[in-house]
């Protein structure tokens, strides 16, 4: 019991600890404030300064929930009287089992764990923002990083069939299209990282406009009740909260679903299992 606390409070606590931080250094701002991730320090460093921002201190707080959220649901496994939260670990296990031999193969069964770490950060990185916090979704320097390592892994099973094979694979299908294979394998980084960014981003603006559209809209039809219920803006009640449903939880559940779904495709694409076989039989 002792031990399930725990890892409940590593769930909540760090939600908490990035609220109660963003009250205390967040600056008071009037109107409509869009803005990026809030530089908190600057650490000097020989070549180029490191910059502590948001972004990097609520991902590191939506790891330690993470891991709590893993370490409470495989906590005191049975093999009788099983509980719910056994069931719940069990059932995300053989989804993201299937997900991955579907989607990649027999040969990238291992990579279920993976997979997995990137749809829990991706998801949970972009549904913080409904406690108020900065989503490190919406900041191209988090994810340009997840799609530099899904770039790593890309060429590093292209290299699997060996340095020629690479080489070769830019010629495909005719040597006069290596050009363009060159561009398109430095814009896949690319494209996955804008794509994922710029999305949970546009719905975090709009969400913003709506929210501020709908507070003058108040003004100006219900202005006109007496006293203090005129400048109560009614229309800002509920509509956000509908709003936010897509912006903040369908479209962030969906933006990771994609780029899950984009590195399976692309790790598994860039492996040529067949040449790769016969060149280790040989």
């Amino acid at each position: 019991m002792a031990v399930d606390i725990l890892y409940i409070c590593m769930m909540v606590l760090p939600i908490i600890a990035g609220i109660v931080l963003k009250i205390l250094t967040k600056p008071v701002s009037e109107g409509i404030s869009v803005s990026g991730a809030q530089i908190y320090f600057t650490l000097p460093l020989p070549i180029q300064d490191l910059v502590i921002t948001e972004s990097q201190i609520n991902s590191w707080l939506v790891m330690i929930t993470v891991l709590g959220l893993c370490l409470y649901l495989t906590h005191g496994l049975r093999t009788r009287n099983i509980l719910k939260r056994q069931h719940l670990a069990e059932w995300l296990i053989e989804k993201a089992d299937s997900l991955v031999k579907d989607s990649m193969g027999e040969y990238f069964t291992g990579y279920s764990a993976f997979i997995a770490s990137i749809l829990a950060l991706s998801a949970f990185s972009s549904l913080i923002s409904l406690c108020g916090l900065f989503p490190p979704t919406s900041d191209i320097n988090v994810v340009g990083g997840w799609a530099l390592l899904v770039f790593v892994l890309i060429t590093y099973y292209k290299f699997k069939c060996g340095p020629l094979g690479y080489v070769k694979s830019f010629g495909d299908p005719v040597p006069l299209l290596a050009p363009l294979n060159i561009i398109s394998e430095v814009a896949t980084p690319v494209s996955m990282a804008f794509r994922h960014y710029g999305n949970v981003l546009s719905g975090s603006v709009i969400s913003v406009l709506l929210a501020a559209g709908l507070q003058g809209l108040s003004a100006t039809v219900l202005g006109w009740l007496p006293g203090a219920l005129g400048d109560i803006p009614f229309l800002q009640i509920g509509i956000p909260a509908v709003l936010s449903i897509y912006f903040d939880v369908f479209s962030g559940c969906l933006q990771a679903y994609i780029f899950a779904m984009l590195t399976m495709m692309y790790v598994s694409g860039a492996f040529n299992a067949d040449e790769y076989f016969n060149r280790k039989y040989k």
